[in-house]
């Protein structure tokens, strides 16, 4: 019996076995199918060159964003002029950008470029520096980002034109930017307030293009001209530190202040510190190329552009803050590149 019942086992194995090897193995799974990588969308960004302190932080705070961003394709360029600057674009489009952020040299020139990429399907979002749109158009950039200019002009004037009444100052030199958009709101809102002061006699308008050389150069023929000047309106800081050397070297700093713009932090300390010459400033950033670059990534990132568009802002406008001994501090960031 024993003998009978391991022959049984052994046939049972033996079957089992062969069982086994009758079963063909199993396939391999195929692999699952990868989806196709997304094509980065390639974005051009051209700003101007670091000709004076507020460039500077302008190309300061591109490169910062565009490291935030690797998803993009970025191309870069800074221009002197409005020549360089459209020679730039043309090269951005001839290497396919899909996206412009444009801060322009000067409006007018680069408009016409501007309208030609944008009729080619190319989003713009244009940053401070606004085009010339007839009223009758349609805007050039899907997205425009600017501070506010009007208001700039009208609170730093009316601190001039009320510091001139308390103290009995007349004489009044304006000093101008480089001709754009930001550089016209400004100006005529300042004007406007000025307007409203009889008492005030301007002497000289003068364009100093926002330079710290042509605000030294420019205030020294102005000097020369006017026996008397009470107060100096610059609009921009590096003017009024061209414009302060000027003075100083004339031995005047006694007989005038001057009221700059834009924040920059040599001149933001020293109305900290109430120098007698700059009893105040206003804010207006160049971190907001930053946010133009971020608008534009946001909008190219996903491919649905035209979708994301439908609700993104079409135009925004950066509020400018007066800045005076008494709250310069909350504005004073000695680490900042401006």
């Amino acid at each position: 019996m024993l003998k009978l019942a391991s022959i049984v086992v052994g046939l049972s194995l033996l079957a089992a076995n062969h069982s086994l090897a009758l079963v063909e193995p199993a396939a391999p799974a195929p692999e699952a199918a990868q989806p196709a990588k997304a094509k980065k969308p390639k974005i051009g960004v051209s700003v101007p060159a670091a000709d004076h302190g507020w460039t500077a932080g302008i190309g300061y705070w591109a490169k910062k964003a565009m490291e935030l961003h690797p998803e993009c394709d970025w191309v870069y360029a800074t221009a002197s002029g409005p020549e360089k600057q459209i020679a730039d674009v043309e090269d951005m489009m001839t290497k396919g950008i899909d996206a412009l952020v444009i801060l322009a040299t000067e409006s007018a020139p680069l408009t016409p470029t501007a309208k030609r990429i944008h009729d080619q399907g190319i989003l713009i979002v244009n940053v401070d520096r606004g085009f010339i749109n007839q009223e009758d158009e349609p805007a050039i950039a899907d997205i425009f980002l600017e501070g506010d200019n009007k208001a700039f002009g009208c609170k730093s004037a009316q601190f001039v034109a009320e510091k001139m009444k308390k103290e009995n100052r007349t004489n009044l030199v304006i000093l101008t930017g480089i001709p754009c958009t930001v550089d016209t709101d400004r100006v005529t809102a300042a004007k406007e307030v000025f307007a409203q002061y009889p008492e005030i006699k301007i002497l000289d308008t003068q364009a100093a293009h926002w330079n710290r050389q042509k605000g030294l150069e420019v205030m020294q023929t102005l000097l020369t001209k006017h026996k008397k000047i009470d107060a100096v309106w610059a609009q921009d800081d590096d003017i009024l530190l061209g414009a302060m050397q000027a003075i100083k070297e004339a031995g005047r700093e006694q007989e005038m202040f001057i009221v700059g713009g834009a924040g920059m932090k040599d001149v933001v300390k020293m109305v900290m510190e109430n120098h007698p010459m700059v009893p105040a400033n206003i804010t207006y950033p160049p971190s907001m190329i930053a946010t133009g670059i971020h608008m534009a990534a946001s909008a190219m990132r996903d491919g649905k552009k035209a979708e994301v568009l439908q609700f993104m802002p079409k135009h925004l406008m950066m509020d400018v803050e007066l800045v005076t001994p008494q709250n310069a501090k909350q504005y004073y960031f000695p680490d900042s590149i401006y």
